[in-house]
């Protein structure tokens, strides 16, 4: 049985460990300290991240600098559109052993890497798009009717684009509800941009150091399971994603105006999971409102859908989130009355 004081110490190893990657990436990227952040709560919490932003902002350095950082198995996929799914899971190929015979063999696709980076993932079509389905909510992929189960810890890191248009496909619903988090890549400062140019304009670096292994990240995700969580806090974001709902008595003014369909139960248990990964990476045994309300933009704003009025008028989901965290009370309203009383 573990005790309080057992758990303390692997949540003090998962913050100290995270602490130390979160350092080796600093080496390589300079400020995004948000973005950094929240990469690693997606790390921490086992789940898959979409990074959102213009070209040249550091989206695929990023990915790549974590997967150095890690002792796993990094593969890359460069979407385009004449990808095919077969490129991404791999297939049966014919293979003629020593002694002629002639046989069947799996011929693995880079899906089956640990740390995946799903480069521009918008540019190939929703076949092959799809073909990622299975493999980021089951971690298994099925080939010719076996199913492959991948390699634990098992994480995707995808970037998009979002000022180019010609020649992209937009994500399906379905495929943007398996990223726990979407996290928007700013544009750096004027001394950000400084310090990008001093170290991108002279002698290359050396790679960062490789800090954490298999089993450490393994340890980590076991800790943030492990985080416990009030029920008074489970209410609340379940009352958070049930207000993004524009059919839900007590949504917002704005839900209503803005949103044709809210966030669902994955919303709720990716909101749940990120704030348990913002507790470790702090240190802490438990969840707060705070913590709920500090992961819903990233949780949840790539899982409302505008309504035709919400698009006309310019609102964005992050200012529906900001209506919904605003709105919707940490306690029921049974629990306020008792504390006024």
């Amino acid at each position: 049985m573990t005790t309080t004081g057992d758990f303390q110490k692997r949540l003090d190893r998962a913050r100290e460990a995270s602490a130390r990657l979160k350092d080796a990436i600093g080496q390589v990227i300079v400020g995004q300290g948000e973005v950094v952040e929240q990469a690693l709560w997606g790390l921490v919490a086992g789940g898959h991240v979409l990074l959102e932003g213009a070209p040249g902002l550091g989206k695929t350095l990023l990915v790549r600098t974590i997967a150095s950082c890690l002792d796993l198995k990094f593969s890359r996929i460069q979407f385009t559109p004449d990808l095919m799914p077969s490129d991404v899971t791999g297939t049966n190929i014919l293979v003629t052993s020593a002694d002629g015979s002639r046989h069947f063999a799996l011929h693995k696709g880079p899906i089956f890497g640990q740390v995946v980076l799903a480069d521009e993932i918008n540019r190939a079509t929703p076949k092959t798009q799809s073909s990622l389905l299975e493999a980021m909510q089951e971690h298994a992929c099925t080939i010719g009717g076996v199913r492959n189960a991948m390699e634990e810890p098992f994480f995707v890191l995808a970037t998009e684009n979002p000022i180019e248009m010609e020649g992209t496909y937009p994500l399906p619903e379905a495929q943007l509800d398996r990223f726990l988090l979407k996290v928007m890549v700013p544009s750096p400062t004027e001394d950000e941009m400084t310090e990008i140019l001093a170290r991108t304009t002279g002698q290359p670096k050396d790679a960062p150091p490789r800090v954490l292994d298999r089993d450490e990240v393994l340890a980590i995700r076991s800790a943030c399971r492990d985080v416990a969580v009030a029920e008074p806090i489970m209410r609340f974001a379940s009352r958070l994603v049930r207000a993004s709902d524009p059919s839900t008595q007590g949504a917002p003014d704005l839900v209503r105006r803005a949103i044709r369909y809210g966030a669902g139960v994955r919303g709720a248990q990716s909101l749940v999971l990120a704030a348990k990964a913002v507790s470790v990476l702090e240190g802490r045994a438990h969840v707060s409102f705070g913590d709920v309300q500090r992961v819903a933009k990233p949780v949840l704003r790539h899982r409302l859908i505008r309504s035709f009025e919400g698009e006309a008028d310019g609102i964005t989901t992050d200012q529906v989130v900001d209506a919904l965290v605003e709105s919707v009370p940490a306690r029921p309203e049974n629990v306020e009355q008792a504390i006024r009383r």
